[in-house]
């Protein structure tokens, strides 16, 4: 058995009765449970349906996402979450290059180690370098001026923990910017690269190893070793290239407002929702995160 959503970015509910209803006629489905009125919707399917992709395309010019998946197990164990463009609004190293005045150059490169155009360490390391020679306060300075929460995190933290999950935040950007985020959403745990400062400034080098694709992966694969659950109990959610590893492997691999060259190669992608939607591919609804 499988269940297909229909998810819409909850600041603009677009999502009307009539779509859902013709979907699960067309396809054969189970009746239609909202979620949430306008914004989440699903039905029960017997089977994949050979025309998935066709019909989603249609669905994202209507700003709605299609995620279908198999319904058994769907409740998820742990969360294994991204930090830049995925649970904060911004890419730190992004911002901090902007106090630096090679903001420009520094996003240009972000965005390439991002869609996969460029090794991730080879381009940390050069954007790190940039930034050589920075006073280490502003580090909270674009924490407190620059950084944002991406809409949804809180409920998505509040329901998962509140029956049960564990949080992990594992990130390829700074743990100066991690710890932060996951004390203020309640993760468990998180991991990210170190940046080294002499004397209150910036020296341009990270800690190593640098935390990339494969440390991302490892982190699945220790945690959830730890917590004695298996990988199938694991939803993942980013959304470049360096996450790919940890999206394959878990049960549900969510690609959130993803460069196209990493949906591509994802089952559940997410561009209109926002982090709300992790909660109703679950079965979750409007109901238990307003609680």
């Amino acid at each position: 058995m499988f269940v297909a959503s229909l998810i819409c970015n909850p600041a603009s509910p677009v999502l009307e009765p009539a779509l859902p209803e013709s979907l699960r006629n067309a396809w054969g489905g189970g009746e239609a449970i909202w979620l949430a009125p306008g914004v989440a919707a699903e039905f029960a399917l017997e089977q994949m349906p050979g025309n998935r992709w066709q019909v989603w395309e249609d669905l994202q010019q209507m700003g709605v996402d299609l995620v279908i998946q198999p319904t058994a197990g769907r409740k998820k164990k742990m969360l294994l979450a991204d930090m830049d463009s995925t649970m904060i609004q911004q890419e730190c190293i992004d911002e901090l290059a902007e106090e630096a005045g090679v903001g420009a150059r520094v996003k240009d490169i972000t965005a390439r180690a991002m869609n996969g155009e460029l090794d991730f360490e080879g381009a940390l390391i050069e954007r790190v370098g940039l930034l050589q020679g920075l006073p280490e306060t502003v580090i909270g300075k674009v924490l407190d001026e620059r950084i944002t929460l991406m809409p949804g995190g809180r409920q998505l933290l509040s329901v998962m923990k509140a029956n049960g999950a564990y949080a992990a935040l594992v990130s390829g950007g700074f743990t100066a910017f991690t710890s932060r985020v996951a004390s203020e959403l309640g993760f468990d745990e998180n991991r990210a690269n170190t940046l080294l400062a002499e004397g209150g400034r910036l020296t341009g080098e990270a800690a190593r190893p640098i935390l990339g694709r494969e440390a991302k992966v490892e982190a699945l694969e220790q945690i959830t070793a730890r917590l004695g659950i298996g990988e199938a109990d694991v939803i993942a959610v980013g959304d470049g290239a360096n996450d790919l590893g940890m999206l394959k492997r878990a049960g549900a691999g969510v690609a959130l407002h993803a460069k196209p060259s990493v949906a591509a190669e994802c089952d559940i992608r997410i561009n209109h929702g926002d982090l709300t939607a992790l909660l109703y591919i679950q079965g979750y609804s409007e109901a238990d995160f307003k609680s």
